[in-house]
């Protein structure tokens, strides 16, 4: 099996090339598995990080079985997670008959949610994010479920102090980042009602070569776009490392289901790798407004002592970025919109 003890490619240049780097397990995860009692369900498996997610999972415990729960609308994405040995269950997730049909499985990775088109879609959006997890959490109560969640739930901090720690009591603007405080209440509440073992995940701006941050950055100033400073630093993570780091949480389950920061341990500026990418496209970087010192800034430093470091830096993500676009990589266009201070996605 192969884990990150493996080099660190220079390039990536394939979609395969990059599937095979986000879903490879790092030693330490398989240590985790390893120790980790039953089978494996990640629920919400159809999104942009579910497919390379299970994946890992598979890949670091090949004798567990790994479940991927979905409507897949894209027969696709079931096709390639079939191949990789994960056991697709299509469900509706918003009919709670349906989602009692799940399998009982010792281990939840729960990733459904609504974020984007938020605007004009507000009861869908709670419905996906509060009720949706009320189903789930219920029917696993006897289960250990890792709950994804995001940054915004936190509010602004000073770019110039560590940031929101989990001790920070969320004080989210927006409908979105509020549904999200919603979703983490009810797994809470249902993990001290029946005892279930959680942990929160705030997961910071993951990055893939097909969307994220650093790939909306590039796109803007190789279309010469001018970079809007407004939100002058985004925390920013490889993705097989967040995934890695999420998946190690279901050893790291406690009652009530606590939060956990995943991310960086420092936000990278938006200037800087602006002009890096500039660099990279031979043009010039341009910008708009100053940087502020408030904005979505959390502390990563207890998912560093857990985890370790990450292991892929800031400037490999963005060489790997400008290498893809100038190539014509395959892109998902759905952009981060990681500017966005109101909440509204």
């Amino acid at each position: 099996m192969t884990t990150l003890t493996a080099e660190i490619p220079q390039t990536l240049s394939t979609v395969e090339e990059l599937e095979e780097l986000l879903s490879r397990p790092q030693q330490g995860l398989i240590d985790d598995l390893a120790q980790l009692e039953g089978d494996i369900i990640v629920v919400g498996v159809g999104g942009k990080v579910g497919p390379t997610l299970a994946r890992m999972a598979k890949r670091a415990a090949p004798d567990k079985r790994v479940y991927g729960v979905a409507r897949f609308s894209d027969a696709d994405v079931k096709r390639r997670l079939e191949e990789w040995g994960v056991e697709c269950i299509t469900c509706d997730l918003t009919d709670q008959q349906s989602v009692q049909q799940l399998p009982q499985v010792a281990n939840v990775i729960y990733m459904a949610g609504k974020k984007f088109g938020t605007a004009g879609d507000e009861p869908y959006t709670w419905a996906m994010n509060t009720v949706v997890p009320t189903y789930v959490a219920d029917h696993f109560k006897n289960s250990r479920i890792v709950a994804f969640s995001t940054l915004c739930v936190y509010p602004f901090a000073d770019i110039n102090t560590k940031g929101c720690d989990e001790s920070v009591t969320p004080t989210p603007v927006g409908e979105y980042p509020n549904s999200c405080v919603g979703r983490e209440r009810v797994f809470q509440y249902f993990s001290k009602t029946h005892g279930t073992l959680g942990r929160v995940c705030r997961l910071n701006y993951a990055i893939d070569l097909r969307y994220g941050v650093l790939h909306d950055i590039a796109l803007q100033v190789k279309n010469n776009e001018a970079i809007d400073l407004s939100t002058g630093w985004a925390n920013v993570i490889w993705q097989g490392d967040s995934t890695n780091h999420i998946l190690r949480c279901l050893n790291q389950c406690e009652a009530g289901a606590p939060p956990i920061n995943i991310g960086e341990v420092q936000p990278a500026s938006v200037r800087y790798v602006a002009e890096e990418f500039a660099k990279h496209f031979g043009v010039k970087a341009t910008f708009i407004n100053q940087e502020g010192d408030q904005l979505w800034h959390n502390n990563c430093d207890l998912a560093q002592s857990l985890f370790g470091d990450t292991t892929v830096d800031l400037d490999t993500m963005i060489r790997w970025n400008a290498e893809w676009i100038k190539a014509e990589g395959s892109v998902y266009d759905k952009p981060t919109h990681f500017a966005e201070r109101g909440g509204t996605f």
